[in-house]
Formats: structure tokens, C-alpha cells, sequence
């Protein structure tokens, strides 16, 4: 493909990632189900999508260690890893123990850990303008593969899980000969470097560059526990009085206006700044998490406005912290760079994750639970506004801050 075909690029690869990511939540979405039928605790619960928070963090921090996407072909990377994810996904169809389902939603995050932060890396070799809506759209993508599962449970409510779980499966394999037979790099590639720990430290080290970091971890800090538990979140309100018929279509809604969420951020960020429009989602997404609890118990409509409010904007800046990385690296680090970001990033969703049932199982309701989610966003718009004071901030979107 010549470098005049990048939109087609764009398209196809944002078709792979939807169809590999469906794998993330594709458990989370059947969630209530397999409690029932297993008998799940509130914390095995949580571990169904913890597990592959666990496993995408421990595979991104090792990618990022002997630098695999910047040593490797980032095409057969992740073809390869959407195969691997395409099998472990369908564990829960062998029907083993709980435990063995916790390892194979370890083993998909592992796998998506090879997928995501490589396919950011692999679209800013079509793009070097533009690129702020360039990754908005594979941050867009991953929101709709994520989301997916949660609209194949909507309508197949009165039928079993299994369908969803295969589903997702069939979707990665197909995501795998894409990345295999219809992609390549494009022509603004990044230099190959050679396996070296240290890439760590230097990361550590580059100011700047934590600073996007950090804008980041705030972001993540809300992000992946508004996914995982808005359906909870939603049907507890419904269980609560709220007249809300289909809370699994609410959560497909909220979890896929990301993607139009992240093209229209990624549209801005290219004109007005990274540093302003991550700042700008941050806020309106932490007063939209304050605001879901204070209309918990009605008007419906109200609720469904701020839902909606908060998943268009929860994640439409998650593109733009990559797209900083991508600026702000040494060229030879940009993939070991994205992953560190997302390893940690991922890092801490697990404990959040983790704590929101635990709040929810303590105070006796999930009104008040979101609350946890607000300082997240809060640090990281002031690191954001602290990057776009320092002389660096110039090399985000072409000087645009």
C-alpha cells in the first residue's frame, strides 16, 4: 500500500483491533450469568475481568522490557497474539474451574498486550499528520470491540453465554488474518533497536514524558472500573426503583460512544493541543462519574444523559497520551514507551477494579461507589497542564499544545 492508501490502512486496521478486542469484556458481558451458574463470590467476580487487566499488564511490562515491538515485526506480532487470544478466550466453553477461567482471562490479557499498544505504534508509521485522529480511531476501535459483547448479550438475552464467548473468538481469528495478509508499515517508520533493559530507565528519567505518563494513569485510574462495572452500576439502580428496562444495551451505548469520542477528540488535539483536550475530557468525564451518582435514583432520563455524557468522553483522550508518546520518545523506544505507559496504566485498574464491588459490598448499594473514580481525572489534567507549560510540549501536534 502506497503512502496515498493511509485511510484505507486506518480502516483496516481499526477493523482488526474491534474484532481482537471483543475478547476483553467478552466474559464481563456474560458476567451475571456465570455467577449464577457458578456460584461466583463477589471477589471471583472480579477477577473474571481483573484477570485480564492482570495479564495485559504483565505482558505489556515485559514487551516493554526487551522492547518487542520495537525488535519485531509489528504485523506478525500481532497476528500471532490475536490467534493466541482467539483460544484462551474460549476456555470458558471447556467448561473448567473457576480458577482455570481466571487463567484464560489472564492469558487473553497477555495476548491483547501484543495487539493494542503495537497497533498505536503501527499506525503512526501511516501517519506522521494527523495522527492525533489517527489514533483517536484505534482508540475508538478498541471502545466498540470492547463494547460488543455487552450488544451480542442484549440480544441474545433469553438464550445461553456460549454464543458471545464464541463469537469473540471468531472475531480475533478473523482480526489475525488481517494483520497477517492485508497490512503492512507504512512508509514513516521507526528505527529497530536491539534488546536492552535499560529502555526503562531511560523512560523514567525523560520528564516529559511522565508527565504524559502520569496524565495517563490518572485517565486509567477511571477508565477500565466505569467499564467493567457500569452494568453492575446500572442494574443496581434498576434493582433500586430506576424505571431502566435493558441494562445491558445502556452499557453497550456508553462503553461504544468512545468511539466517536475518540475521533472527535483526536480531531481536536490535532488543532487545539493534546494537552488541552486531554484536560478538557478529563474534567467533563470526572463531573459526569460525580454526577451518575447523584441521579442513581431517577429521573431515568437523567441518568441515561450523564451515562451516555461519560462514555463519549471517559476514554476520547486515552488516544491522545499515546500520540504524546509517540512525540515525545526517542524514536528507538516509541513501542517499549507505549507499552511501560499501559503496562502501568493497566496496573492500576486492577486495584481499582478490584475496589469498587468491595465499596459497593460495604456501604450496601453502588450509588456512591463512581465516587472513587473522581480524583483519577482530577491529577491527571493538572499533570497535563504541567507538560503544557514546559519548552517540550512544542513537539505535541505539530506545536500545537
Amino acid at each position: 500500500m502506497r503512502s496515498e492508501n493511509k485511510w484505507a490502512v486506518l480502516a483496516l486496521t481499526g477493523l482488526a483491533v474491534v474484532l481482537s478486542l471483543t475478547t476483553w469484556f467478552s466474559v464481563t458481558a456474560i458476567l451475571p450469568e456465570l455467577v449464577a451458574e457458578r456460584d461466583l463470590t463477589p471477589g471471583q467476580a472480579a477477577w473474571m475481568t481483573n484477570a485480564v487487566q492482570a495479564g495485559f499488564v504483565i505482558g505489556a511490562l515485559a514487551s516493554s522490557l526487551i522492547s518487542l515491538a520495537d525488535i519485531m515485526s509489528l504485523t506478525r506480532l500481532m497476528a500471532m497474539a490475536c490467534l493466541l487470544a482467539a483460544v484462551v478466550n474460549a476456555v470458558p466453553l471447556l467448561d473448567p474451574s473457576v480458577s482455570g477461567m481466571i487463567a484464560g482471562r489472564f492469558a487473553t490479557g497477555v495476548a491483547l498486550a501484543a495487539i493494542y499498544p503495537p497497533s498505536l505504534k503501527f499506525i503512526a508509521t501511516w501517519f506522521r499528520t494527523g495522527r492525533g485522529l489517527a489514533m483517536g480511531a484505534m482508540v475508538g476501535a478498541l471502545s466498540l470491540g470492547s463494547a460488543l459483547p455487552h450488544l451480542v448479550r442484549a440480544a441474545n438475552t433469553s438464550v445461553a453465554w456460549q454464543p458471545v464467548v464464541i463469537a469473540s473468538s471468531l472475531a480475533s481469528l478473523a482480526a489475525a488474518a488481517l494483520f497477517a495478509f492485508a497490512l503492512r508499515e507504512g512508509p514513516h517508520r521507526f528505527a529497530r533497536t536491539t534488546v536492552d533493559p535499560r529502555q526503562i530507565g531511560a523512560i523514567l528519567r525523560d520528564k516529559p514524558l511522565m508527565l504524559a505518563n502520569a496524565g495517563y494513569f490518572g485517565h486509567m485510574w477511571e477508565l477500565y472500573a466505569m467499564w467493567a462495572w457500569i452494568l453492575a452500576y446500572a442494574t443496581a439502580a434498576q434493582a433500586e426503583g430506576l424505571a431502566l428496562t435493558a441494562p445491558s444495551l445502556l452499557a453497550f451505548a456508553v462503553i461504544a460512544l468512545g468511539a466517536p469520542g475518540s475521533v472527535i477528540a483526536g480531531w481536536m488535539a490535532d488543532r487545539i493541543g493534546r494537552c488541552l483536550t486531554t484536560s478538557l475530557m478529563m474534567i467533563v468525564s470526572g463531573l459526569s462519574g460525580l454526577a451518575l451518582c447523584l441521579v442513581f435514583a431517577g429521573p431515568l432520563w437523567a441518568f441515561v444523559v450523564v451515562a451516555l455524557i461519560w462514555g463519549l468522553t471517559v476514554v476520547s483522550d486515552s488516544a491522545q497520551f499515546s500520540a504524546a508518546v509517540t512525540e515525545l520518545s526517542d524514536e528507538t523506544r516509541v513501542g517499549s514507551a507505549l507499552a511501560f505507559q499501559m503496562g502501568v496504566g493497566f496496573a492500576i485498574t486492577i486495584f481499582v477494579i478490584w475496589l469498587l464491588p468491595q465499596v459497593a459490598q460495604t456501604l450496601g448499594s453502588w450509588r456512591w461507589t463512581f465516587l472513587i473514580l473522581v480524583p483519577g481525572p482530577v491529577l491527571g489534567t493538572l499533570a497535563m497542564m504541567r507538560l503544557r507549560r514546559m519548552p517540550e510540549a512544542h513537539k505535541l501536534a505539530g506545536g500545537r499544545r
